[in-house]
């Protein structure tokens, strides 16, 4: 097998393992339901503690950080 296909291969493993993604039944301008998140300096921040005073957004970034 060539070295470049085993990058490939572990990357397909990889998802294989991953748990089902959890189904909502959101709907486009519903209200996102409340969730945590570490910031960057790894203290649990929560949705609902902007809730009413602060606008949200949420991106990501896929492979971010990654060097490739």
């Amino acid at each position: 097998m060539k070295p470049l296909l085993l990058l490939p291969l572990a990357a397909v493993a990889l998802l294989a393992q991953q748990p089902p993604a959890q189904h909502t039944h959101l709907k486009v301008g519903d209200e996102a339901p409340d969730f945590t998140l570490k910031d960057t300096a790894g203290k649990d921040v929560k949705l609902s503690d902007f809730r009413g005073k602060k606008n949200v957004v949420l991106a990501f970034f896929p492979a971010a950080f990654t060097g490739g």
